[in-house]
């Protein structure tokens, strides 16, 4: 590493640089930890392994907690690297080794870094349509239908007790920057569906009776439902509901991935 580059962000950003170099470091063994969601939850953090990502978390005013790079990273990035410490205006970070980062992270090919943060915790806004998400199992299409909620400037995400968790790491790849821009709560036993109920109306998807998703046209907030892959809307959902909307398709098909249909109605919702 350019040894000079190092020194002069340390005086210009007035912080510290710690090495860690064993796998049994407590610092990495927090990090091995935050791979299991239990944890997660017991610490409520989590990190991720992206530079563009944490680039985005910045941006939005999201401050990591710790901040781990490898000196090849930083060789690699050094521009970039000094933009997230300048702004970030954290006191330390530290600096590892491949073999270090290989004992925690969950990628094939290493990134080179890693931010921990705090859980994000930001209230919806009532004022504006709503996605309620029940039981959405896989990681991917959560991360993807969060994705594509920001690309259609919808803002309110609620996750239901029986959606996958959105801090696991398949989750936050597929989601991209886009946690750290969106609104986004959890429910349980469908308290926060019955006070939006209160508010607004609800909508569930349903291939078989629902209406033409256009039927949301005539609405000026509104709450979607989207449901499990496999099953659809669970049945108390749906008794709830205030109506149903479904996507047009033709005989060859059953129903549409719920990653592929959110996006399409997202559309629908934007234009």
């Amino acid at each position: 590493m350019n040894r000079f580059l190092v020194l002069d962000l340390k005086r210009r950003n007035n912080m510290k640089e710690l090495k860690i170099t064993s796998k049994d470091n407590e610092k990495i063994k927090f990090l091995k930890k935050l791979n299991q969601k239990k944890y997660r939850e017991e610490y409520s953090k989590f990190f991720i392994e992206n530079l563009k990502i944490i680039k985005d978390a910045v941006k939005a005013g999201f401050i990591f907690e710790d901040l781990f790079v490898t000196e090849e990273f930083v060789e690699k990035n050094q521009k970039e690297f000094e933009v997230i410490l300048s702004k970030s205006g954290v006191e330390k970070y530290y600096i590892i080794n491949t073999i270090v980062n290989k004992s925690f992270s969950n990628l094939d090919t290493l990134s080179g870094i890693c931010a921990v943060y705090k859980k994000i915790d930001k209230k919806i806004n009532y004022n504006k349509p709503i996605v309620y998400l029940n039981n959405i199992s896989d990681p991917g299409n959560l991360g993807t239908i969060l994705r594509s909620a920001l690309a259609f400037d919808i803002e309110n995400i609620v996750l239901d007790e029986n959606c996958v968790d959105l801090y696991n790491y398949k989750t936050l790849s597929a989601a991209r920057g886009s946690i750290f821009k969106l609104n986004i709560e959890f429910d349980e036993n469908l308290k926060v569906l019955k006070k939006i109920k209160k508010k607004m109306k609800v909508f569930s998807t349903n291939v078989r009776k629902g209406k033409d998703v256009d039927t949301l046209d005539k609405e000026k907030t509104f709450c979607i439902v989207l449901g499990s892959e496999a099953r659809g809307v669970d049945k108390n959902i749906q008794e709830i509901s205030d109506d149903f909307i479904k996507i047009k398709t033709s005989n060859k098909i059953e129903s549409l991935n719920v990653a592929t249909s959110a996006g399409i109605i997202f559309y629908k919702i934007f234009k």
